[in-house]
């Protein structure tokens, strides 16, 4: 009781003693400080309006600049990091692009594995074990690009991750008979709906722009469409609103977070003719109000036998890809009408790959024409996708 009563003796002292020095006000200033401390160190979440651990691990230095005068059309083709750390690799792109209309590369940076293919400046990648260096010098390669005048495109795979997935596995899609839910191929993946992904995925954007990307492209960008899916429970997606306006305010989010960039989507090819989300969250015109180009993903041979009355859709480029970019482009037409100043434009992802059909040289010019007549004058070029990253010479002469 002693101990009591002099603890409260000395709490008048205390109190009479800041009176005198600093007034009533004074006081109020004081403990309202004292409060916004305890505030910002112990209950401010983590996650509101930065990425969590993205402090830098150091300043970079002799930044590569963007390509000074990007070309109006780009005629690209795609680069796994492994192809990006192979010297024979680089030079047989050289000489591609030297000897072809060639103009632009699409580099993953971070694939279906979840690592990033260079060393960053990012320290939460240290902490997640996140990197795993197969280009050594990524300003070097964008350098030699840019030298040959290529415009440098960083791939960046988003929601399929089991890096981080096991880093995090507070943010991952779990299985309903336990632990973390994994696609048919034994990937596992992110809950779209979780915000520290989002911004996790920003800060590695930011990151491959300041090492001078030119462009920012996303895949991925949308919920699991394989596996047992019945199997999935997500940790932050509620199911009280639909997957689109999920994966709308992930878009929305990056656009916020990289307002200086050009960016682009990577969407299935049925988002152009359907208009629902497939069940994984794609609408079209969600992906207008965020990014600058659109990459539906019109490969012939991911169409199913009897689309557009044909048994065998792999054998005949020109008219899939044509109904599929012509369909988009009048719903690009009807956006825009609607949102006045909106510059999204279509650049689409062809087949250079052997599926349901081996594919020619013709087959893969067949794609370029259906595309170049669906858009007409707002043509902005394509993308060649080839796993193996061989590409057909005689398509793109």
């Amino acid at each position: 009781m002693e101990n009591k009563r002099s603890l409260a003796t000395l709490n008048k002292i205390i109190a009479v003693d800041l009176l005198q020095r600093y007034g009533f006000l004074g006081i109020l200033t004081v403990i309202a400080g004292i409060l916004g401390i305890f505030f910002v160190v112990f209950l401010m979440p983590l996650d509101v309006n930065s990425p969590p651990e993205s402090a830098q691990k150091g300043d970079s230095e002799n930044l590569q600049k963007p390509l000074s005068n990007p070309p109006a059309v780009i005629r690209g083709i795609y680069f796994t990091s492994a192809s990006g750390g192979d010297e024979k690799k680089i030079n047989y792109l050289l000489d591609l692009a030297r000897k072809t209309q060639i103009n632009a590369v699409v580099v993953d940076i971070k694939d279906s594995s979840g690592y990033i293919a260079y060393d960053t400046d990012l320290a939460v990648l240290d902490k997640y074990g996140a990197e795993r260096v197969a280009i050594k010098d990524i300003r070097s390669l964008i350098g030699r690009l840019h030298a040959e005048g290529l415009y440098a495109i960083a791939r960046i795979v988003v929601f399929q991750d089991p890096v981080l997935a096991k880093a995090r596995p507070d943010l991952a899609i779990k299985n309903i008979y336990g632990g973390v839910w994994r696609d048919y191929k034994g990937l596992s993946w992110i809950d779209p709906a979780a915000s520290d992904a989002w911004y996790y995925n920003i800060a590695i954007a930011e990151d491959a722009a300041k090492k001078g990307f030119d462009e920012i492209n996303f895949d991925y960008i949308r919920f699991p469409s394989d596996g047992d899916l019945d199997a999935m429970a997500y940790p932050f997606w509620d199911r009280k609103i639909s997957k689109s306006r999920v994966i709308g305010a992930f878009f929305g989010r990056l656009r916020e977070g990289l307002p200086d960039l050009r960016l682009s989507a990577d969407l299935f090819g049925f988002t152009t003719t359907h208009s629902d989300d497939l069940g994984i969250g794609q609408i079209l015109e969600e992906a207008f109000a965020s990014f600058d180009y659109i990459a539906p993903m019109v490969y012939p041979s991911h169409y199913p036998p009897t689309y557009l009355g044909l048994e065998n859709p792999a054998v005949h480029p020109y008219e899939i890809v044509y109904a599929s970019m012509k369909g988009g482009m009048e719903r690009l037409r009807a956006y825009k009408e609607k949102n006045p100043g909106n510059k999204a434009e279509f650049r689409p992802w062809l087949q250079d790959f052997d599926l349901g059909a081996d594919y020619s040289a013709e087959m893969v010019r067949a794609q370029v024409r259906a595309t170049q007549d669906a858009l007409e004058e707002n043509f902005r070029g394509f993308m060649l996708w080839n796993p193996r990253n061989i590409y057909t010479v005689e398509a793109v002469e």
